[in-house]
């Protein structure tokens, strides 16, 4: 073979060397994540609540947060070339602190926030990633308002609109005419009271509420007003460390028993304070899932002695999406980041994501599920899953 063959051979080899390398490193769409030395760090803030009334809530997405990006870039934290940093900020669930904090990020030229994990934080926190441009992923916070609020704002969790849709999947025909909402006075309370008007109410049922401080210590009264309130369903919206103690009250007033309840499953600590006879509507339990993110998910949390817990999707979520907006847009062109989340179908713990383009809704799976005692400690049975397709809330334009 002559010289000037063997050089178009080489140069053809090399080619084909490439553009499988390319291939290879572009899994799920991320971007290169091969290990490559990183040219550039993108900075990352991250506000949420290490303490705080939502505390175990913010420990579980920042677990999540850590592990999804550890699985998106096969251990490397580098994507596209750049190494992603995350700072890591404490807004004590307090939404003046988030604010205060998140001012600062952007103000140290941060171009991408995510978090936090309480929802009237979340819906202070999107409108200034719309004045000041950055990307901005909200966590855990469930509050409808936070989709469709800007261009600039996603989320990597459920919200209140697709819990109650799950209840109305789980509850069919037998809802009766009067329900009643009891939740906290917050953002995640008014926002579940909402949802449950749209879904419900739009049917034919009453809606009323009853909304505790979330400063309360005594749920007394309150349980008492739900009995009065004599409902055909008591519907239960609940965030935080005081869920035990308002169980308790809602038993000691003999609410429970007398009245249909349907509720969340909440994070596994708070299972054993829940009464027998409800099946759960749940945002994610850790067997109900059958998929292979989900069983890395637990396999790696299993080395440590540990399970992933109701908000650590979330976190995963976050993860795997700022891998993509920074493999697509460099961390630092805030429009590309946008374009390269938005419509993007992706395999979280849950199952299939779909980020809606209209208003950046995250479509996913939700799940009914029941509680069992086995020796002496409860357990979760998943009993049905429900498609993302039949859970999508209302289109939200943005403003």
């Amino acid at each position: 073979m002559t010289r000037g063959r063997w050089h178009v051979v080489a140069v053809l080899v090399g080619i084909v060397a490439v553009l499988a390398a390319v291939g290879a490193s572009a899994e799920a769409g991320y971007g290169r994540t091969d290990g490559t030395s990183a040219t550039a760090t993108v900075r990352v803030g991250v506000v949420y609540s290490r303490t705080g009334l939502l505390s175990a809530y913010g420990a579980e997405y920042i677990q999540g947060l850590k592990l999804g990006l550890q699985y998106a870039t096969k251990g490397t934290n580098t994507v596209g070339g750049k190494r992603i940093q995350l700072t890591l900020v404490d807004d004590a669930t307090d939404a003046a602190k988030a604010v205060t904090a998140t001012k600062d990020l952007i103000g140290q030229g941060y171009k991408i926030i995510v978090g936090t994990t309480s929802s009237g934080n979340a819906l202070q926190l999107a409108p200034l990633a719309q004045q000041n441009r950055v990307l901005y992923i909200s966590g855990p916070a469930a509050v409808d308002a936070i989709t469709g609020m800007n261009r600039y704002t996603f989320r990597s969790g459920r919200q209140s609109y697709q819990d109650t849709l799950a209840a109305k999947e789980i509850l069919g025909r037998g809802v009766g005419r009067k329900i009643t909402v009891f939740a906290q006075d917050t953002a995640f309370g008014q926002g579940n009271v909402a949802a449950v008007r749209n879904v419900f109410g739009t049917r034919g049922h009453t809606v009323s509420s009853i909304l505790v401080p979330a400063s309360a210590n005594d749920f007394t009264p309150f349980a008492q007003q739900a009995k009065n309130a004599n409902p055909d369903l008591l519907y239960v919206a609940w965030a935080g460390t005081s869920a035990p103690a308002m169980w308790r009250a809602l038993e000691q007033q003999r609410v429970l028993g007398s009245v249909k309840v349907t509720t969340g499953l909440a994070e596994r600590a708070t299972w054993g304070s829940f009464p027998t006879g409800i099946d759960f509507l749940s945002h994610y339990v850790s067997n109900a899932p059958k998929n292979k993110v989900n069983t890395w998910l637990v396999n790696q949390m299993r080395r440590r002695n540990q399970a992933p817990d109701l908000f650590t999707p979330d976190g995963f979520n976050a993860g795997l999406m700022l891998a993509r907006a920074i493999g697509r847009g460099g961390g630092t062109d805030v429009d590309r980041m946008i374009s390269a989340l938005e419509g993007w179908q992706f395999v979280g713990p849950k199952g299939l994501n779909r980020i809606r383009q209209q208003d950046h809704a995250l479509l996913q799976p939700m799940f009914q599920v029941r509680l069992r005692t086995v020796n002496g400690r409860p357990q979760a049975v998943p009993v049905k899953t429900f498609s993302p397709g039949n859970l999508q809330p209302p289109v939200t334009p943005f403003k």
